[in-house]
């Protein structure tokens, strides 16, 4: 019997947009979605997020609160994957695509385009500021 998988998502707002990837890479492929991805063994979530938003969008950035704990079974189409997603500031770098990211883009978090996974829950989540835990 095997686990759920852990990951990382990171909503990163730069003077009122959000900052999104295109995803490069299936599943969702083409779609915006927020920066994240797998945490490693070992590796803190904090230093996870930290690492996959530097590799797919350039910002070096720091945590600023929780958004929330997103574990539903189905939010991912590759197998259950709980996302640990933050709010971050930006601390450094400059915005550009990498790694499995075919493009970044800044985006009305209030009119957003078809997000990948739950995405757009996270967001809606941040913009209410409160945490969810589900």
């Amino acid at each position: 019997m095997g686990h759920p998988r852990l990951a990382v998502d990171g909503v990163i707002v730069i003077d009122g947009r959000l900052v999104t990837v295109v995803r490069g890479q299936p599943p969702f492929e083409g779609m915006h979605a927020l920066p994240g991805g797998g945490v490693e063994l070992g590796e803190a979530v904090e230093a996870a997020v930290a690492r996959e938003v530097l590799e797919e969008t350039g910002l070096r950035v720091a945590v600023e609160r929780l958004v929330g704990v997103y574990s539903e079974p189905s939010r991912d189409p590759r197998g259950h994957t709980v996302s640990i997603a933050y709010a971050l500031r930006v601390i450094g770098g400059a915005l550009r695509a990498g790694s499995d990211a075919s493009a970044v883009d800044l985006v009305d978090p209030n009119r957003l385009p078809p997000m990948a996974f739950d995405h757009a829950q996270i967001v809606s989540d941040f913009l209410a500021g409160r945490p969810r835990l589900r």
